[in-house]
C-alpha cells in the first residue's frame, strides 16, 4: 500500500488525507487533527522511512523558516514532495493576471515566498492557492455570524478555490514533475460578488457597503484588501490535467449549501 505523510492536517489537508485514502494510500499525519506529534520525532521519522510521499501545509515559523525542513528536511530526499503555498506570493498586481513565471517575495507574504522556494529547491510541487473556501470556511458561515463585510473597492479582484479542487489538484500532482502550480478558479472577482451570491442564496441579509477605513477590520483583514491580482490556472490544467469541478464561485457556494453549509 502506498504511504502519503502530510505535516499539518488541518481544514484543506484533512479533505487531501480523505482523497488519497478513497484512492487507496494509508495517511499518517501531524497536526490538530493528526495522530502524530509534530515532535515525536522518533516516531515521525520512522513513518517517514516508509513514506513514498510528503506533503507540508505547515506555514513559516519564526524568521522565515520551514519547520518541516528545518527539523525533518534531512528525511525527505527520494520521496514525492508537496508543499501548499499561497498565491499571496506573487504581491500586489494592480489587478493584473499573474502565472508561476511571476515573480515573488514582494508582497506580505514574504515568509511565505521564503518558504515556497526553500520547498521549490527540494524538488517539490508547489502549490499556491488563493483564498480557500468550502463547508465549514464559506461565506455563508461569516454571514450567520453578521462577520462578514463589503467593502467599496470595487476594482478590487481576488481568486479563490473550493477545498475539493486544492484536493483534486494535489492528488493529479503525484504524476507531475516537480514546479509550483496555482490551484486557482476560473473567475477571479470582487470579494463583495461572493457576499452578494451568498445571500442571494440564503436570503440572509447583506452587510453594508463600507469604505475601508469604516470596516473595523482586523490588520490582517486589511492587509488582505492591499493586494489586488488576478491569478490564472492555464499550467494546472496544462501539466496536471487538473480541471476545477468548481469553476466559479456560484458552481462552489450551491455545493456547500448541498453539503449542509
Amino acid at each position: 500500500m502506498r504511504r502519503l505523510f502530510i505535516f499539518g492536517l488541518g481544514y484543506s489537508a484533512g479533505v487531501i488525507a480523505d482523497r488519497f485514502t478513497a484512492q487507496g494510500w494509508e495517511v499518517m499525519s501531524t497536526g490538530r487533527h493528526g495522530t502524530l506529534g509534530f515532535d515525536d520525532e522518533g516516531t515521525v521519522r520512522a513513518a517517514l522511512a516508509d513514506a513514498a510521499a510528503v506533503l507540508s501545509s505547515v506555514p513559516p515559523g519564526g524568521e522565515g523558516l520551514d519547520p518541516v525542513l528545518d527539523r525533518y528536511g534531512d528525511a525527505l530526499a527520494g520521496r514525492w514532495l508537496g508543499y501548499l503555498s499561497s498565491t499571496g506570493v506573487y504581491g500586489d498586481a494592480g489587478g493584473a493576471w499573474v502565472d508561476e513565471s511571476a515573480p515573488t517575495g514582494t508582497g506580505r507574504r514574504s515568509a511565505r515566498a521564503e518558504c515556497d522556494a526553500a520547498w521549490l529547491a527540494r524538488g517539490a510541487r508547489v502549490f499556491r492557492l488563493p483564498g480557500i473556501y468550502g463547508p465549514g470556511r464559506s461565506p455563508f458561515d461569516r454571514l450567520r455570524a453578521g462577520q462578514a463585510h463589503r467593502i467599496d473597492l470595487p476594482e478590487q479582484v481576488f481568486s479563490r478555490v473550493h477545498v475539493d479542487d486544492i484536493a483534486s489538484g494535489v492528488l493529479a500532482g503525484i504524476a507531475a514533475p516537480p514546479g509550483a502550480y496555482n490551484l486557482a478558479d476560473d473567475l477571479p472577482c470582487p470579494q463583495n460578488a461572493v457576499i452578494e451570491e451568498a445571500a442571494r442564496l440564503t436570503g440572509l441579509p447583506l452587510p453594508p457597503l463600507l469604505p475601508l477605513d469604516q470596516a473595523g477590520l482586523s490588520p490582517m483583514a486589511r492587509a488582505f484588501y492591499a493586494e489586488n491580482r488576478r491569478v490564472t490556472n492555464r499550467k494546472a490544467r496544462r501539466v496536471l490535467g487538473w480541471v476545477p469541478a468548481y469553476p466559479t464561485y456560484r458552481e462552489g457556494l450551491r455545493a456547500v449549501l448541498a453539503a449542509g453549509g
